[in-house]
C-alpha cells in the first residue's frame, strides 16, 4: 500500500519544478502539524507510517529539486517546541532523531553509505549494535559528580522541558551513581510504561483513559505536579549519552554495558552484529518477540559500534549518520466514516479530515484520520489517474484504516459492498467554509486554498496563534485561547500582530476596560501588558519566523537573520529582488534564477534557502495589505540584529567554503560535515561571497571562477591542516 497515493504517488523524476514545489509546500505544512501534535501535545493525529512516508517523499523531492529545498524543511527538524508550564533546559549536546528504514535493502544501503563515508575497504571489519526501539518519551539525565542534577525532555532537540522533580520519582532512574563515574555524565534513554501497568492505570477509578502506553508515559512524566508522576508506574531504559567529561568506552556496546554497571536498566536484547544480514536477522527475531515483550516497540535501532567511527561520521541536520531505525510494518482495522470536515490553516489550505466511528487498531482507539486533499477523496492521483481502483471515499463508507508505531491511523481503502444505497459522492467545497471566499486550486497544485487572506477569520486566527507561539514571540499570558477571545472582541480586538502592541494604549482609552472582563483582574492585566512590552525587543530570527510566511520556518528564519543581520537589510534586498525579473526556463523546462538578477541570486544563493521560499518571501512583502500589516508591526518593535554563534572559534568560523575536484584523503561528505562543525557554511557554487575554495584534482571551472574573483584557493593538504586532521 502506498501511503502517498492520491496526491504524491507520481514518480519524482516525472515532476516539473512547479509540481514539485506544490508538493513540497503541502508536505511541509502537514509534517509541521504532525510534529507539534506528537511531540508537544502527546496527541498524534497521523500514524508513524504515514508520517514516515510523508517525510520520505519530501526528502526525495528535495534530493531531485535541490533548488526548492528550504532550510526550514521538516527533514531538518527534531521534535517540537517545549510545552508551556515547564521551565526550559538547553541541551548541552543536541538530542537528535533517527533516520528510518523499512526494507532490508535500505539496511544494505545504510551500511554501504557508512563504509563509503569512512572510505573503508570491503574487507575492513565494521560492527554495529542492534536494540529494540522503545515507543516512549525521550529523556536526558544530567549527573555531576555522580549526583542527578536535572532531567529534560527532548523538546525541539535544542531546548527541552525541565522535568527533574518528576524524573526523581522513577525507580529506574538512580539519584546517585556509584563507582568510577565521569564528573559530567548526561544519560539519555526512553521513559515508557509496560502493558500490564498501562492496563491497570486505565482501569483505575475515575482515571483518565489513555490511548496507548506511549501517551500514558508522556502524560505521566509531563505532570506539573510530581506527586501525580510518582503514582504512575514509569520505567526507563538507558541507551545513549550527551555531554561527557571523559569517554565512557571505545564502543557503543561497551559504553551501554558501563551504564548498566552504574545502575541503569539497558535493554537485554541489545547485541553486536557484523553485517547487514545479521542486522536484518536481529530485526526479524525482535519482531517475533514483539507481542511478548510486555512493552511497546516500533522497530529496531542499528548503530555503528566503534565510537571513533561515530565521531567521524557525525550528524546531518537532525539525524546521526551512524544510526538508523528499522521500523515495523503497519496494522489495520475497519470502521465507519461518519463525516468529512474541512479545516482551514493559516496559509488558507483546505484540509479534509475524516471523523471515524471509534475503532481499536493494535490496542489504540482512534477516531479521525487525514484525507489529504480532494483528489484522494475522489479516488485519483494528482494527474487524474485512479487510485484504490478508482473508488472514491464517501460519508457513511466502511473504511480500512491502518497504523504503525502504535499511534493513530489513516484511511487506506473502502469496502464498496458495504456502501449505503443512498450515499452520494463527497463534493469538495469551492468556497471557504470560514469566510465564504473562493477556494481555488491553482494548476498543478494538489491543495485548494481560501483566497480570503486577512479577511478569513480562520487564517487570521491561525496566523495570530503562530505569531504568539513558543518559537515566535512567546508572550506569557497570550496563548491560543486568548487569541481567539481577543479576535472576537468588539471593544479591544486583536486582528493583526500590531494590535497586540497597541492593546495597552487602547485599553487606557476605552470605557470597557480589559480588567472588567471575565478572567482578567487588575493584576492579570498588568502582567499581560508587561509581558507584551517585554517582547517589543525581539530577535530578528524570531520576528521573521513569527510572520508566518509560507515555507519560512524556524531554520529558514535563523538562516535569513544570520545572512542579513538586520531587518532593514533583509527588507531592502527583498524589495530590490521584487523589482528584478525572477525566472527563466532552462533547457529542461525548469525554472532557474536569472544570472542578471543580483538580488534574486543573492537570496537563492543563501545556503539552505531555495527558490520556492524566496518566491514566497518576495510575494508576501509585495502584497499591499500584508506589507502594511508588517510595517505597522515593525513600528512597534525594537528588532535586535542577529548575533552569529558558533560552537567553536576556528580560522574558518563564519566563512563560506566550496569544495571542488576529487578529495583523496577525506570523502567530500566528511569534509563538508567537518567544515560545518567548525562553524563554516558550505556552498555548492563559487560566487563573490565565497571565502575559500578547497580544490582537489579535476577542479575545473570552479577553480577558474575563484581565481577570477580573487577567492583564496587551497589544496587538500592545506584543508586537512585547517580541519585539524
Amino acid at each position: 500500500m502506498d501511503v502517498m497515493a492520491g496526491q504524491n504517488d507520481q514518480p519524482v523524476t516525472e515532476l516539473d519544478a512547479r509540481q514539485a514545489a506544490d508538493q513540497i509546500a503541502e508536505l511541509t505544512a502537514r509534517l509541521a502539524q504532525a510534529n507539534d501534535d506528537y511531540h508537544a501535545k502527546d496527541t498524534p493525529q497521523i500514524s508513524d507510517a504515514d508520517y514516515d512516508a510523508l517525510k520520505r517523499r519530501l526528502a526525495a523531492l528535495e534530493d531531485a529539486f535541490p533548488e526548492l529545498a528550504t532550510s526550514d524543511s521538516p527533514t531538518l527538524q527534531v521534535g517540537a517546541a517545549p510545552a508551556e508550564g515547564f521551565g526550559k533546559i538547553t541541551h548541552s549536546v543536541r538530542m537528535m532523531s533517527l533516520a528510518n528504514a523499512f526494507e532490508a535493502g535500505e539496511i544494505d544501503d545504510f551500511v554501504a553509505r557508512v563504509r563509503s563515508f569512512l572510505n573503508l575497504a570491503p574487507d575492513t571489519p565494521l560492527d554495529f549494535t542492534s536494540e529494540p526501539k522503545i515507543d516512549g518519551l525521550s529523556l536526558s539525565l544530567r549527573y555531576e559528580k555522580g549526583q542527578l542534577i536535572q532531567a529534560a525532555t527532548r523538546g525541539d532537540g535544542s531546548v527541552g522541558e525541565n522535568v527533574t522533580a518528576n524524573a526523581r520519582t522513577i525507580s529506574d532512574i538512580p539519584q546517585q551513581l556509584m563507582g568510577d563515574v565521569p564528573d559530567v555524565l548526561e544519560v539519555r534513554g526512553e521513559v515508557y510504561m509496560s502493558h500490564a501497568d498501562f492496563a491497570a492505570l486505565n482501569a483505575g477509578d475515575g482515571a483518565r483513559v489513555f490511548a496507548n502506553p506511549r501517551n500514558a508515559a508522556a502524560g505521566s512524566l509531563r505532570q506539573l505536579d510530581p506527586g501525580v508522576t510518582a503514582e504512575r508506574p514509569l520505567k526507563f531504559f538507558a541507551y545513549s549519552w550527551g555531554e561527557l567529561s571523559e569517554p565512557l568506552a571505545d564502543t557503543q556496546m561497551q559504553a551501554v554495558t558501563r551504564l548498566k554497571g552504574l545502575g541503569f536498566s539497558i535493554n537485554p536484547l541489545t547485541r553486536v552484529c557484523r553485517t547487514a544480514r545479521e542486522l536484518v536477522a536481529a530485526w526479524a527475531e525482535i519482531e517475533q518477540q514483539r507481542a511478548t515483550l510486555g512493552y511497546d516497540i516500533d522497530g529496531v535501532v542499528y548503530k555503528v559500534n566503534d565510537l571513533r567511527y561515530q565521531a567521524r561520521l557525525g550528524f546531518r541536520a537532525t539525524t546521526p549518520r551512524w544510526a538508523i531505525a528499522h521500523k515495523f510494518p503497519a496494522e489495520t482495522a475497519w470502521t465507519r466514516l461518519e463525516r468529512i470536515e474541512i479545516q482551514v490553516g493559516r496559509t488558507g489550505a483546505l484540509s479534509p479530515v475524516a471523523r471515524l466511528e471509534p475503532v481499536t487498531v493494535g490496542g489504540v482507539v482512534v477516531s479521525n484520520a487525514t484525507l489529504h486533499n480532494e483528489d484522494y477523496i475522489a479516488g485519483r492521483d494528482s494527474n487524474g489517474e485512479p487510485i484504490r481502483e478508482g473508488r472514491d471515499i464517501r460519508e457513511g463508507d466502511w473504511v480500512k484504516v491502518y497504523r504503525a508505531g502504535d499511534v493513530i491511523p489513516k484511511i487506506a481503502d473502502i469496502d464498496p459492498d458495504r456502501r449505503p444505497a443512498d450515499s452520494q459522492p463527497y463534493v469538495f467545497p469551492k468556497a471557504c467554509p470560514e469566510c465564504g471566499s473562493d477556494a481555488i486550486r491553482e494548476p498543478g497544485d494538489s491543495v485548494r486554498r481560501c483566497t480570503g487572506g486577512l479577511i478569513c477569520p480562520a487564517q487570521a486566527i491561525e496566523k495570530l496563534k503562530h505569531f504568539v507561539s513558543r518559537a515566535a514571540f512567546d508572550i506569557e499570558g497570550l496563548g491560543a485561547k486568548q487569541v481567539e477571545m481577543f479576535f472576537a472582541d468588539d471593544q479591544l480586538p486583536i486582528r493583526e500582530p500590531a494590535d497586540i502592541f497597541t492593546l495597552a494604549d487602547r485599553n487606557a482609552g476605552n470605557l470597557t476596560k480589559l480588567q472588567n472582563r471575565d478572567g482578567f483582574g487588575a493584576r492579570s492585566v498588568e502582567k499581560l501588558f508587561s509581558a507584551i512590552d517585554a517582547k517589543r525587543r525581539i530577535q530578528l530570527k524570531r520576528l521573521i519566523f513569527a510572520l508566518g510566511i509560507r515555507h519560512v520556518g524556524e531554520v529558514a528564519a535563523t538562516t535569513l537573520a544570520r545572512h542579513f543581520g538586520t531587518w532593514d537589510q533583509l527588507v531592502q534586498t527583498v524589495d530590490a529582488a521584487a523589482a528584478e525579473p525572477a525566472f527563466r526556463a532552462d533547457d529542461k523546462g525548469r525554472k532557474a534564477v536569472l544570472a542578471e538578477s543580483p538580488h534574486w541570486a543573492e537570496l537563492v544563493g543563501i545556503d539552505g534557502i531555495g527558490a520556492v521560499l524566496v518566491q514566497s518571501l518576495v510575494t508576501t512583502f509585495q502584497q499591499q495589505a500584508e506589507r502594511a500589516s508588517i510595517d505597522r508591526l515593525v513600528r512597534e518593535l525594537d528588532i535586535r540584529p542577529d548575533e552569529r554563534q558558533s560552537a567553536q572559534d576556528t580560522e574558518i568560523t563564519g566563512l563560506t567554503l566550496v569544495f571542488t575536484g576529487t578529495l583523496e584523503k577525506m570523502t567530500r561528505a566528511e569534509a563538508k560535515a567537518r567544515a560545518e562543525a567548525m562553524g563554516a557554511k558550505v556552498a555548492g557554487s563559487v560566487s563573490a561571497k565565497t571565502d575559500l575554495l578547497v580544490a582537489g584534482p579535476g577542479a575545473g571551472s570552479k577553480a577558474k571562477k575563484a581565481a577570477d574573483l580573487g577567492v583564496r584557493v587551497v589544496d587538500e593538504d592545506e584543508w586537512l591542516r585547517i580541519a585539524g586532521q
